[in-house]
């Protein structure tokens, strides 16, 4: 791993504390780190996939970075392209108004449908709302279920995280017929990604 004087990246307070709280929900949170990938061009930005990952897994070439009590892991091939330093930013915008839609609405009155979004509202909803997020069931066919992920999540690069380790594995754990679960949220437009919910 390579270690850099002059940071790469600067995390802001913020979005700091943002990333400890989603990694504190994690087992084994300390040895975890946020690791920041370029994958792609759109609309002329770069498009990155932020992902934690045990710190122990960083590749030799890959630059290591402490921010205070997190580590950042920017990988080896992405250094290039980083200029004189990263800068995520919100990749949101707002969302656009609703419209007529042509497709009817999905039948989730099914037992297999009611058992998904019981857990949804159940278990995964109160776990989310914590972020200002919301799961809500799209449509079940076959085997698959189709969420959409709204506010703290629409957006949020954690999503898939949320998706993979929290939705899925509670919904297929629950509901037998269901398989595997499938994101059908539309990222690009996602209007807060960093909600954080009013300290009281």
């Amino acid at each position: 791993m390579a270690d850099l004087v002059e940071p790469l990246l600067t995390v802001t307070d913020v979005a700091r504390e943002k990333i400890l709280e989603v990694r504190a929900a994690e087992p084994d949170p300390d040895t975890l780190a946020m690791r920041i990938e370029i994958t792609g061009e759109q609309a002329g930005a770069f498009k990155y996939t932020l992902e934690l990952v045990p710190l122990s897994d960083a590749a030799p070439d890959d630059v290591v970075q402490g921010h205070d009590d997190l580590s950042v892991v920017i990988a080896a091939d992405s250094i290039d392209f980083s200029g004189a330093g990263m800068v995520i930013q919100n990749p949101n915008r707002p969302a656009p108004a609703p419209g007529p839609s042509d497709r009817p609405q999905a039948d989730l009155s099914g037992p297999v449908a009611q058992a998904v979004l019981a857990v949804l509202e159940a278990e995964i909803n109160p776990q989310i709302a914590a972020h200002g997020g919301r799961a809500d069931l799209v449509a079940v066919e076959d085997s698959i279920a189709y969420v959409r992920m709204s506010g703290g999540c629409q957006g949020c690069g954690m999503a898939s995280v949320t998706l993979t380790q929290g939705i899925e594995v509670a919904i297929v754990d629950t509901v037998p017929e269901i398989e595997s679960v499938r994101d059908v949220t539309d990222h690009a437009t996602g209007e807060n990604p960093y909600y954080e919910a009013a300290k009281k």
